[in-house]
């Protein structure tokens, strides 16, 4: 079985930290970046990224601006983005979801919730 690639794309390091060692036992690969402008330059460059989580609020460019673009690159237009907020107000997941986000988890995580939209997301995969 291949592993799966994730990007975590959030401004908070201790953010990234958790989602990484969490995936990392896991199994998963994971890459990162603090901000979605490198995030999607990366995303260009790169193939090989199977499923996409992002914070929704960040500096310089928000998740409701930066899935769009994600989705609008030609090598990730099926890639699963998953929106992350602390935002857990209603209408949130629906905003999120509007703006391209294949899914939607609220901070602080719910491992076992996360660990269930990645399922859910590689049972499309060709493996």
């Amino acid at each position: 079985m291949n592993k799966k690639k994730v990007l975590i794309i959030d401004d908070d390091a201790r953010n990234i930290f958790a989602l990484s060692a969490t995936l990392k036992a896991r199994s998963y690969v994971c890459l990162s970046r603090n901000g979605a402008p490198e995030a999607i330059e990366l995303l260009r460059e790169n193939d090989d990224i199977d499923i996409v989580l992002i914070d929704m609020m960040m500096p310089e460019m928000d998740g409701y601006e930066a899935i769009p673009i994600i989705k609008g690159l030609q090598n990730h237009a099926q890639t699963p983005v998953i929106a992350v907020t602390a935002q857990a107000m209603v209408g949130d997941r629906e905003k999120c979801l509007a703006a391209g986000a294949d899914g939607y988890i609220s901070k602080p995580i719910d491992v076992d919730q996360l660990l269930l939209l990645l399922q859910k997301d590689n049972t499309d995969s060709d493996d």
